[in-house]
């Protein structure tokens, strides 16, 4: 894999050509700066930006007024080679909040390993209706110790409206979930993303989190996707080397309340 290529794709598909990643949102270009804007219960944001040292500061201090002019939390997603590359500091020096770092992982879904399967007495599952979200919610929650409301709110807006763009699934023991995890796919790219994957603790290290990732590239194929996108935490970086996914950068979520 060309890194310096794949990632200007990225850049290009994803972030400076970003698509809402949900009914209700919309994405917004002001100036140099690419951010979404949603209700209180979407995800609101700057994806991208191409400010130099010169323009940095007067680039925060808009995106503050304007979120902060709508009442709304926010976040910069801050990724390694944005430039300029003292940004994060910028950002904590204007009242921004680092959230833990992530690492953005690329696989080529022709070069991953899409052989895992789950472990015995494990099944998965297609969420389509809302007794699959909520599944899908009750393991976040375990699994994460936080809230998920937001997320059963953006699922079912999802299943409503376009239902085409998310794919989610759970990992049923009998009929007890234990795991979950979902897929964003964005249309006109060659980009399919992997979030919220996430197990209950008793469960962890069989194996269920890597069957889930092959089940989703899986249907990613089938649709046509080139590449399989990833914010990977700590936990699942050596599980997703494992399967084919190349490390490219790190992204901070730097999150500003108003």
């Amino acid at each position: 894999m060309d890194h310096v290529a794949i990632l200007a794709l990225f850049d290009r598909d994803m972030r400076e050509g970003a698509q809402p990643d949900g009914p209700g949102a919309r994405v917004e270009r002001a100036g140099n700066v690419v951010r979404q804007v949603s209700d209180e219960n979407g995800w609101n944001g700057v994806v991208w930006s191409d400010v130099d040292a010169a323009g940095a500061d007067a680039a925060i201090a808009e995106q503050i007024a304007y979120y902060s002019g709508l009442g709304r939390e926010f976040e910069w997603k801050l990724y390694g080679h944005d430039l300029p590359v003292d940004l994060g500091q910028r950002l904590r020096a204007a009242g921004f909040t680092p959230r833990p770092e992530e690492t953005l992982m690329i696989g080529e879904v022709a070069d991953l390993n899409l052989d895992a399967e789950p472990p015995e007495g494990i099944r998965i599952v297609a969420v389509d209706d809302p007794t699959g979200i909520d599944r899908v919610a009750d393991v976040h929650e375990k699994a994460f110790g936080t809230s998920s409301a937001r997320l059963r709110r953006q699922l079912l807006a999802h299943l409503q409206a376009d239902p085409d763009t998310v794919v989610a699934a759970v990992a049923l023991a009998g009929d007890v979930a234990v795991s979950a995890a979902r897929m964003e796919l964005v249309p006109g790219t060659r980009f399919a993303g992997l979030w919220g994957g996430g197990t209950v603790e008793e469960w962890r290290g069989r194996g269920i989190y890597r069957a889930l990732v092959a089940h989703r590239a899986q249907v990613a194929v089938a649709r046509g996707y080139r590449y399989l996108q990833v914010d990977a935490v700590p936990e699942s970086r050596a599980i997703l080397e494992r399967l084919g996914f190349q490390p490219l950068t790190v992204t901070t979520p730097y999150v500003y309340v108003p």
